[in-house]
């Protein structure tokens, strides 16, 4: 039996690929591994059966067989190590991979998120005016230290990885800030991992749910 993801049966961003259910999407495309998605309400997140699959009453989850995981780190760093492609073969180069992984949801994605709060969730409270600018500048040091190590790269570390999956799917939250190309070579990467196949695929099957 092929895996089963969960997925929200209507997306906040209304299929613009931001929900992490597409990273998990993507990872299982590039590996050629056929899934199966159970979309669940906001109400459903919450209930006792979707909760004893994700603690914190959140998607996507995956099951398979009897394993059952939470956290798209996690699962895509699963169906990394049980398909090829997304691994390097090197054990260093492996290690590396999997530690780009971690920086872009340790490291990177942290502050991204945080203007994404302070842009929409924040954006009517007093403070919001002053707050806002110094949100940003933190992401834009990540960006300039990520941006430094990545030069004229196509990717993070040689081949695509799940390293650069996982980065590209936090880079994709800023799409619409216009802090993405103040860094060219970002926006480049990110560009070049919206034009994968296996991202296509995982893009518009995100996107159909939310236009059915």
């Amino acid at each position: 039996m092929p895996p089963t993801i969960t997925a929200f049966d209507r997306s906040p961003d209304g299929g613009k690929g931001r929900a992490r259910d597409t990273r998990v999407r993507w990872a299982l495309e590039e590996v050629g591994q056929p899934y199966e998605v159970r979309l669940v309400s906001f109400q459903a997140m919450k209930e006792p059966a979707h909760l004893a699959l994700h603690p914190f009453g959140q998607i996507p989850t995956y099951e398979e067989g009897d394993l059952a995981l939470f956290e798209t780190g996690s699962i895509v760093l699963h169906i990394a190590e049980r398909h090829a492609g997304l691994l390097p073969d090197d054990a260093n180069a492996r290690a590396r991979a999997i530690s780009w992984m971690f920086a872009a949801v340790n490291t990177v994605e942290p502050p991204i998120l945080e203007l994404v709060t302070a842009r929409i969730l924040e954006s009517d409270k007093p403070w919001s005016k002053e707050r806002l600018p110094l949100v940003m500048d933190r992401v834009r040091d990540r960006l300039k230290q990520l941006a430094a190590r990545l030069g004229d790269a196509d990717w993070l570390d040689g081949a695509f990885s799940a390293g650069d999956l996982m980065m590209a799917s936090v880079l994709f939250r800023l799409r619409t800030s216009g802090i993405l190309d103040e860094y060219p070579n970002l926006a480049a990467y990110v560009a070049r991992g919206e034009a994968r196949p296996a991202y296509r695929r995982a893009f518009e099957a995100q996107r159909a749910v939310n236009t059915r």
